[in-house]
């Protein structure tokens, strides 16, 4: 190997020796990096618990404090990860299908494992269910308004803007890809908003919190955990929309367009099945 080609392989700034997937065979940092920050939010979460009361062993600002940093932690390994994955030499690498199978089946395996934590959490409130009713739904607002109904169509409205860019860039449309995205994205952010202002309502006007018995440890936990998701969606969905803005797209080459509709079909279906168990099932329990 002579100077300049050892040079070219290991030229990259650290923590990735190479650009990952040429080969998917170098190592890189990165991912651990945003496991490391998805994992701080649970630590955050027992700090700020830790800090609650009189016998509190952690200060009260410890737990949020915790969690900003964990959250950019996460997010610098996401960009990072991104980065080396997809972005660098974009256009010097080959389009391979088989490289691009690779990863679909990655994404349809994370898949499997989100459908697998929601389907634990949801098979445990089944459980519960099965117990004293009257007492499960004692002192809950009412949950099926407007607002719910409006966020569930903005999130349905979503999956179809983002099929239709997928369907426009196999066309190399780039003009309806980048419209459709856009779109998506627009109406994922005003969904993330209207959950956040349907907290505001129920833990401030309604007295509804996540320590309202176990119907609001459920409520809160279930669409708390579907809240970071479409959350991590809406990132991956703006990464797909400034690289499109870039060029970095064509019908040969969205691979990354792909598995960010996998993932963001996967929230907007937990979150219809979510409205019919907590949304509805609680009118009907109560």
């Amino acid at each position: 190997m002579g100077t300049e080609e050892a040079h070219d392989d290991h030229g990259h700034h650290l923590p990735a020796v190479e650009d990952w997937p040429r080969g998917f065979g170098e190592a890189s940092w990165w991912p651990f990096v945003t496991a490391l920050g998805a994992a701080g939010v649970y630590v955050a979460a027992a700090l700020y618990i830790l800090g609650r009361g009189d016998s509190a062993i952690v200060g009260p600002m410890v737990g949020p404090a915790a969690l900003v940093a964990t959250i950019g932690i996460f997010l610098v390994g996401l960009y990072g990860w991104t980065y080396h994955a997809f972005v660098v030499k974009f256009w010097s690498r080959d389009a391979s299908a088989q490289s691009a199978n690779k990863l679909r089946w990655g994404m349809l395996a994370f898949l499997g494992s989100e459908l697998a934590t929601f389907g634990g959490l949801f098979g445990y409130y089944f459980y519960i269910r099965t117990g004293d009713w009257e007492s499960i739904f004692v002192g809950i607002p009412e949950l099926t308004g407007s607002l719910v109904l409006i966020n569930t169509a903005l999130l349905i409205l979503s999956s179809i803007t983002l099929h239709y860019a997928h369907l426009a860039i196999r066309k190399n449309d780039r003009r309806k890809f980048i419209g459709g995205l856009a779109g998506t994205l627009l109406l994922g952010v005003v969904f993330i908003g209207g959950q956040v202002y349907e907290y505001y309502e129920f833990i401030i006007h309604e007295g509804f919190t996540l320590t309202s018995g176990f119907f609001g440890s459920a409520f809160f936990g279930l669409t708390g955990l579907h809240g970071l998701h479409v959350s991590l969606g809406a990132v991956l969905l703006g990464i797909v929309f400034a690289r499109a803005l870039l060029g970095q797209y064509s019908a040969e080459r969205h691979v990354s367009v792909s598995t960010a509709s996998m993932y963001w079909h996967f929230v907007d279906v937990v979150w219809i099945f979510l409205v019919v168990v907590l949304y509805v099932g609680a009118e009907v329990g109560g």
